[in-house]
């Protein structure tokens, strides 16, 4: 629990996608993070996830594809529903 919930989520993705860019990476994949065993709430992470994902790009146009990877098909449509890309 916490409030602070969001911000290492965010944090995380953005982390991952710094080291990415650090390392020369052209692709990332990233799973639905901490939704699982850790119980994150799918549409609050794709919210959080969708929204730090794009503006790293943005800011940083090294990366060419991100793509997300969940376990099971109504995962990846949850996500599309509440997802916060706008481009």
């Amino acid at each position: 629990g916490g409030a602070d919930k969001a911000e290492l989520l965010a944090a995380c993705y953005f982390n991952s996608l710094s080291l990415a860019v650090e390392h020369g990476l052209k692709s990332i994949a990233f799973p639905a993070i901490s939704t699982g065993v850790y119980g994150y709430p799918l549409s609050e992470a794709a919210a959080v996830s969708s929204r730090t994902i794009e503006q790293f790009l943005l800011a940083d146009q090294s990366i060419e594809q991100v793509r997300l990877v969940f376990f099971a098909a109504g995962d990846a449509e949850l996500f599309l529903k509440h997802h916060s890309f706008t481009g």
